[in-house]
């Protein structure tokens, strides 16, 4: 690989620490003290500091160091992680993700913002609590002062993971230090270790050889000396335990503190033999030309981002030839580091997005011409019991199977999303001085990564529009006996082949009083217009409607829900509204699991086939004469089950004839309708029910008002698949059309 593919590598990896860095700080924030969650967090840091120094991207190294210098001190109890520590650590993380893709893309970060952060940090390593916020219930207790910050260079920070001045007295500590088999193959080398821990103080060793097999019996990967080691040294534990950070997961290390008056044992006690170390042999010696320092940092960052043992091994042995035995060391600890976190998640390969969707798009033809091929046999084998009638049902389940795992390789979990808008929350909330937290629930369900792709600009606008508009400011939310801080809650679930995702928060409710005189104030509706509670919500969704009373940064500009609620239909989804004065309000949208394939019926309307999604059906009935009911000039209700139903004729809704249809010549599909209610689409006749691929009309036509997509059915017929939405809200007297993106709206 060149340099550009490694730092691609290093960028990928940033994004996944990133995400783990804020998944653990917002775990603590909700009162998780798990040291293994407090470890991953600081572990997040350390990893993006490493390999950004690799490549020299010097601001970003100079933060993570202040970041997890901090960090450490939380992580050896010095500093208690209370809610206003974890603010300014979660504001942190938020200005390590600005500099970590400023270094990807270009572009500048606030540097008053992340300078003022800095200071807050070093702040609170030195034992400074920051100002209690105004939804603290009580001051959090005083920390024991942590190491103080000291620049030494021209980035202002010391170049070292950690500080240990406030050490000043000599203890003696016994170390035993036992490799385990597979230690060396990973590229440690345990000579090199304890050359590193001989320079925190005066240190002897003896070797135990005891478990050395014969020649013949020799294998050259394994383990089989270890250590008694007696080190005096005023750096403390921690020191000690940092030289052996990236090979404690292969190997047996116990420390124990000797009082420092009390003598070691002597040699002659110990059943071991000691084998002399010229440690200094092992000094880095003259520093290496600068065209080899290049070469030799390139192959530290390919250790650090790659995760092949083998180029590992190379980039270690390049490096060590190059600079120094120390930068060997630092490649093999970062190989230690991947493969135990390769182990510990569970092994995953990379692959190119394009190269999944070609994939996918294989399938997708598979599946059609495995229909063609089924349609060709039936109609020209009538016994219906032939091996080739057999053959093709196994052909047809092992392609539904393969299918179904080729979707599977697309789903993604929300947990990306959902992390995005934690960070928006904070930064809106700040600007409009309210105190609102977020909780998330169903963060691991899985949906189809285009739709994931699609749902954060929509998430966006409604996040932000529950901040500033449905949470109250905690003046009001005190006065009204409520909580100072809000809360947010982001939930994701299935439910019958959908996602549901809820956007709940404990605000004020919609003031339907003034959204209504705001719509009559806009022309929207005449102020003589009857409406229910339910009419008065979805009037927020109508195209330039806001009830800001100044333009801001946030809102005002009439570009919001009614954008969130296009783009959420050209997903196939719906969104609809339940609020409660005083109480809050939740948002709910429905969105299909996967926008390459359905599940539909098959329909006939007008001499046209049509493909309704089956998701959207609730039920199908044929009707009777004695349940049409007719509704004004032009209108008719269905009686089911002692309630009426509008019937919506899909052939005049979509102009495929002039004239309305017998509904009792056809059949009523009963759907769910944005709203919450319901509608019976009549059509001719259904011609059954399967798995059709869904092709893009924008992409191979224009766009088709009342049509979704397409799809191509097995005897090579082009179906429409219809927009159950568009049409439902035609039969309420909107008019068919184009969808407008987000994009587009600006």
């Amino acid at each position: 690989m060149d340099m550009n593919e490694i730092k691609e590598i290093f960028f990928q990896e940033c994004e996944e620490q990133l995400a783990e860095l804020e998944s653990g700080l917002l775990k603590m924030n909700d009162g998780d003290r798990d040291p293994e969650t407090v470890n991953a967090v600081f572990r997040a840091v350390h990893s993006i500091k490493g390999g950004a120094g690799a490549f020299g991207l010097d601001d970003l190294v100079a933060f993570a160091h202040v970041f997890e210098t901090t960090l450490d001190c939380v992580r050896s109890n010095k500093l208690e992680p209370t809610q206003d520590v974890l603010k300014v650590m979660l504001k942190s993380a938020d200005v390590l993700a600005d500099l970590t893709n400023a270094a990807r893309d270009g572009g500048s970060v606030d540097e008053s913002r992340s300078r003022g952060l800095v200071k807050e940090l070093e702040a609170l390593a030195n034992g400074e609590l920051p100002s209690p916020s105004a939804a603290s219930e009580a001051p959090a207790p005083a920390p024991v002062a942590a190491a103080p910050v000291k620049p030494t260079d021209e980035s202002g920070f010391e170049p070292i993971p950690f500080s240990f001045d406030d050490f000043s007295d000599d203890e003696i500590f016994e170390i035993t230090f036992k490799p385990r088999f597979g230690l060396y193959s990973k590229g440690n080398d345990a000579t090199l270790l304890l050359r590193d821990l001989s320079r925190l103080g005066e240190m002897s060793i003896y070797c135990n050889m005891d478990a050395l097999p014969g020649l013949d019996e020799l294998d050259p990967e394994a383990a089989y000396f270890y250590w008694n080691i007696t080190l005096k040294t005023d750096k403390g534990e921690d020191a000690i335990r940092a030289v052996f950070e990236f090979a404690e997961w292969d190997c047996e290390l116990t420390i124990t503190t000797v009082a420092a008056e009390t003598e070691a044992a002597p040699a002659e006690e110990l059943p071991m033999v000691p084998v002399p170390f010229d440690l200094s042999a092992l000094d880095d010696g003259p520093e290496a030309p600068a065209a080899e320092k290049n070469d030799a940092v390139a192959a530290v960052a390919a250790a650090e981002t790659a995760s092949n043992v083998t180029q590992i091994a190379s980039a270690a042995a390049r490096v060590e030839k190059k600079e120094s035995a120390a930068a060997a060391n630092a490649a093999a600890a970062a190989a230690a580091q991947n493969n135990a976190a390769a182990n510990s998640a569970g092994q995953t390969i990379r692959v190119d997005l394009d190269r999944v969707d070609r994939l996918i798009n294989l399938v997708g033809e598979l599946v059609i011409n495995q229909a063609m091929l089924s349609q060709s046999v039936i109609e020209n084998d009538t016994t219906g019991t032939s091996s080739i009638n057999m053959g093709l049902e196994e052909l047809q389940q092992l392609t539904r199977e393969i299918q179904d795992s080729v979707m599977a390789i697309r789903a993604q979990p929300v947990k990306p999303v959902f992390q995005r808008m934690s960070r928006i929350v904070r930064e809106v909330a700040d600007m409009v001085g309210k105190s609102i937290r977020l909780v998330t629930e169903g963060e691991n369900t899985e949906v189809d990564k285009t739709v994931i792709d699609k749902i954060a600009e929509p998430l966006t606008h409604m996040i932000r529009n529950a901040v500033d508009h449905g949470i109250e400011s905690p003046e009001k939310r005190t006065a009204a006996g409520k909580d100072p801080e809000g809360t947010i809650k982001l939930t994701a679930k299935h439910r019958s082949g959908r996602i549901l995702i809820e956007l709940q928060d404990d605000g004020g409710g919609i003031n339907r009083e003034r959204v209504k005189q705001k719509a009559i104030d806009n022309d929207l509706i005449s102020p003589d217009a009857n409406l229910s509670d339910e009419e008065i919500d979805n009037l927020i969704f109508a195209p330039g409607f806001s009830t800001a009373d100044q333009i801001s940064d946030i809102s005002g500009r009439g570009v919001g829900m009614d954008v969130v609620k296009r783009s959420i239909q050209a997903l196939g989804g719906r969104i609809s509204i339940t609020s409660k004065p005083g109480q809050g309000s939740v948002f709910t949208m429905s969105l299909p699991l996967t926008l390459a394939v359905l599940d539909g019926m098959v329909v006939t309307v007008a001499g046209q086939t049509l493909v309704v999604p089956l998701t959207a059906i609730v039920e199908t009935l044929q009707p009777e004469a004695s349940a049409i009911h007719s509704f004004g000039a032009s209108h008719r209700l269905i009686s089911i089950r002692n309630s009426f139903c509008p019937l919506v004729d899909v052939g005049r809704i979509l102009n495929f004839r002039a004239t309305q249809a017998n509904p009792v010549e056809g059949v009523a599909l009963l759907v769910e309708s944005e709203g919450g209610g319901q509608r019976a689409l009549m059509v001719d006749a259904i011609q059954g029910q399967r798995q059709v691929v869904i092709k893009s009309l924008e992409a191979n036509y224009t766009h088709v008002p009342g049509i979704a997509a397409a799809t191509i059915l097995g005897d090579g017929r082009v179906a429409l698949i219809l927009d159950v939405d568009a049409v439902v809200g035609a039969s309420r007297g909107q008019a068919l059309r184009q969808e407008v993106s987000l994009a587009a709206a600006g």
